[in-house]
């Protein structure tokens, strides 16, 4: 029984399965390139859907609104941007990023060309088949260091490409850039350039476009034209349909002048009008009171 075919089936399939890639719940990673070049597809696919969507609280610790309000709007702004130009760029926020053997990460907002834009819950460096380009973390309370030190240094040995930091609480901007023959391509000793800013701009090769501060606010810049995020929009927009109603409301009003106008003319020559009626009545009655008296004396 021991040699039977089933047995030996059990045997390798048991093989198998020891040999099979499990991703550890404590610490969830992709596994490395060797592990996953003799994956087969379908053992690929498992993998990754094993891989948590969900980003626990010690990689994402809460900012509070402040945080939020400011991810929010440069991801708004970005996104429209991108819409309107028609790039093929894929944009989010808060997701969690796989890059082989590597422990998991979730940028406040990073950007990936040329790629599809369908939703995603995660983000598998190879299952994807490229990695980040484009990285900003956006800096209200907690651990600087983590950003402008830890994260220099891992995004650059992971090949991103430009990374920048907004402390919004000291008012700043720090940039971040690889050379062109190093971006997107993971391995260590490589460092960054910290970029200087031009006229108060960071520009980004990127996304081929800069950024700057107002107001102690992050800003997009395309030239010298800011890129717009929601509520801006709104507030434009409004504004337009405000000024559209008033100028009705100014035409309607003018329409009903003129309309007044008019029929106070009109009610006017009617008046005139009868006024000359009965003023030719009261001639020819007085007219025919002449006539009649003259008969009247002729007559005697």
């Amino acid at each position: 029984m021991l040699n039977s075919p089933s047995s030996r089936y059990a045997r390798r399939m048991l093989l198998v399965e020891q040999r099979r890639y499990v991703v550890d719940p404590a610490d969830p990673r992709a596994p490395a390139d060797a592990i996953w070049a003799d994956m087969s597809e379908e053992e690929r696919r498992r993998v990754v859907a094993s891989l948590p969507a969900q980003v626990p609280w010690d990689l994402l610790p809460p900012e509070g609104d402040e945080h939020r309000e400011a991810r929010e709007k440069a991801t708004d702004a970005l996104g429209r941007f991108f819409r309107t130009t028609g790039r093929r760029i894929y944009l989010s926020s808060d997701m969690g990023v796989f890059y082989p053997g590597e422990a998991r990460f979730a940028p406040d907002i990073f950007a990936v060309l040329d790629a599809e834009t369908h939703p995603r819950t995660r983000w598998v460096v190879q299952a994807e088949g490229r990695g980040l380009d484009f990285v900003l973390e956006v800096h209200v309370a907690g651990n600087l260091a983590k950003d402008l030190t830890g994260n220099v240094e891992r995004y650059a040995r992971l090949g991103i490409g430009e990374y920048f930091v907004f402390d919004k609480t000291h008012g700043r901007i720090h940039g971040y850039r690889l050379p062109a023959a190093l971006r997107g391509k993971v391995g260590s000793g490589r460092a960054y350039t910290h970029l200087v800013p031009q006229m108060g701009h960071w520009s980004s090769e990127v996304l081929g476009i800069s950024l700057t501060l107002e107001n102690g606010h992050l800003r997009f810049m395309v030239g010298n034209a800011p890129l717009e995020h929601a509520d801006e929009v709104i507030r434009r927009l409004g504004s337009m349909l405000d000024d559209v109603i008033a100028t009705k409301a100014n035409e309607e009003r003018e329409r009903l002048e003129a309309v007044a106008k008019l029929e106070a003319e009109l009610a006017e020559e009617k008046r005139a009008r009868e006024e000359e009626k009965r003023a030719r009545e009261e001639a020819e009655r007085r007219v025919q009171e002449l006539e009649a008296e003259l008969a009247r004396q002729r007559g005697k």
